[in-house]
């Protein structure tokens, strides 16, 4: 176990941390690999470790085997409907494959025009008002419309999903630094939510079964598989994990990324004069301020990450955003610069977890800062309005508020 000097782990979850948890992260990086709690619980987060274990056949999605669920030591329950984020080969393999033609690149690249569409249909309506308030008005909206829109969940619908994903969201984040009682109320809120989509999506189904579209839902019903096919606690589960995941880290991104411009105007000012470099920004955001900063795995058969022999059982807690501005993985790590190449980075992950979403996400951020530069004058961030979510693992703003002078000429 390295001897130096570190932050608490639960300073992370302190809410004057929450704008810049980068230094308690740079801490917390140089300590690690550490373990905890007996050896039940393992702190990564330098680069190479990281991408080492996400990587490794024996670390495990299962979390809810680790010694410290298995403990009660949780709010880690059992579901009833298995996400594939949580499920290790070959179930994870047969779910994934089942729905992954929807989300490859060419697949993906023929959204371009309406994820076009409707960003520019979002901006028109900021400026129509003379202000943008990024989340609300732009960062949540459009990847939440064309999530919905790919799995045929009617429009007047969406707004029913914000309550239900923000619980859900909330769920994904670690328990430290809360107290027994908090944690399992949000674990109780998370799952009234996940039973109220359930009960949302298990209707739709139904009507998908009786009268299929064109839509990512009913070919999901209609799907094979060496035979087999998604049952309908698979379906459900799925349908909720895209959703989710389809939008909530998407938010994220977008907002991150817009805010880290603002930041750095020399750097907007490039991607003003040149709108081929938005897919370069999208990549330095999630290495520079990834929109999911932690995950964790399961340790299994003797798992050795760098000098600490993980137990089995062990819950690997991997610090994404850590590895992100690691100075063994990347040059001058602390600056943003839309310039570098910085694809390799662990922001979706990597291994056979990699996020299914990746390309999706990637198109609907660069298209929303090719747009943003181009159509917004002179935008300023408004310091006194900026708001984080109190969510340390989905972390983004809640609330960031964009002046501008007018429309540029295009």
């Amino acid at each position: 176990m390295s001897t130096i000097e570190r932050p608490a782990l639960a300073d992370l979850a302190d809410p004057a941390v929450l704008p810049d948890p980068y230094p308690v992260l740079a801490g917390l990086r140089a300590a690690s690999p550490f373990a905890e709690l007996d050896g039940a619980f393992v702190v990564v987060g330098r680069y190479a470790d990281c991408s080492a274990v996400l990587r490794d056949p024996r670390a495990s999605s299962q979390r809810e085997e680790s010694l410290i669920a298995r403990g009660g030591s949780s709010a880690v329950r059992r579901r009833d409907r298995p996400s594939f984020l949580s499920l290790d080969p070959p179930d994870h393999t047969r779910l994934r494959r089942l729905v992954s033609t929807a989300f490859t690149a060419r697949t993906v690249a023929r959204l371009e025009p309406r994820i076009r569409a409707v960003t520019g249909e979002l901006l028109g309506a900021a400026v129509a008002a003379g202000q943008l308030e990024v989340v609300s008005q732009l960062a949540y909206p459009l990847p939440v419309r064309i999530i919905s829109e790919m799995l045929g969940v009617p429009v007047e619908d969406h707004p029913r999903f914000a309550g239900w994903s923000a619980r859900l969201a909330s769920s994904l984040q670690p328990g430290f630094g809360l107290d027994p009682a908090e944690a399992l109320a949000r674990a109780e809120a998370a799952q009234v939510a996940g039973d109220e989509f359930a009960d949302y999506f298990r209707e739709l189904i139904a009507r998908r079964r009786a009268q299929p579209t064109e839509d990512l839902l009913s070919e999901m019903i209609s799907a094979e598989d060496a035979g087999q096919k998604l049952t309908e606690d698979e379906l459900i589960a799925t349908c909720i994990l895209l959703l989710v995941a389809g939008h909530e880290t998407t938010v994220g991104l977008i907002s991150n990324a817009i805010l880290a411009l603002l930041r750095h105007p020399g750097q907007l000012a490039l991607l003003q004069e040149d709108p081929s470099l938005a897919p370069g920004a999208v990549e330095e955001t999630l290495r520079y301020d990834a929109p999911v900063q932690m995950t964790a795995r399961v340790a299994r058969d003797g798992m050795q990450i760098g000098n600490v022999a993980a137990r089995d059982g062990a819950l690997v807690l991997l610090l994404l955003a850590a590895t992100g501005r690691d100075p063994d993985a990347f040059a001058d790590p602390d600056t943003f610069d839309i310039r570098r190449s910085a694809a390799n980075h662990l922001a979706f992950a990597a291994g056979p977890h990699f996020c299914l979403g990746a390309p999706l996400a990637r198109l609907e951020a660069a298209i929303a800062l090719q747009e943003f530069a181009a159509t917004l004058a002179k935008p300023e961030l408004d310091p006194d309005a900026l708001r984080y979510k109190p969510n340390l693992n989905l972390r983004g703003p809640d609330q960031l508020v964009v002046q501008f002078a007018g429309i540029r000429p295009r």
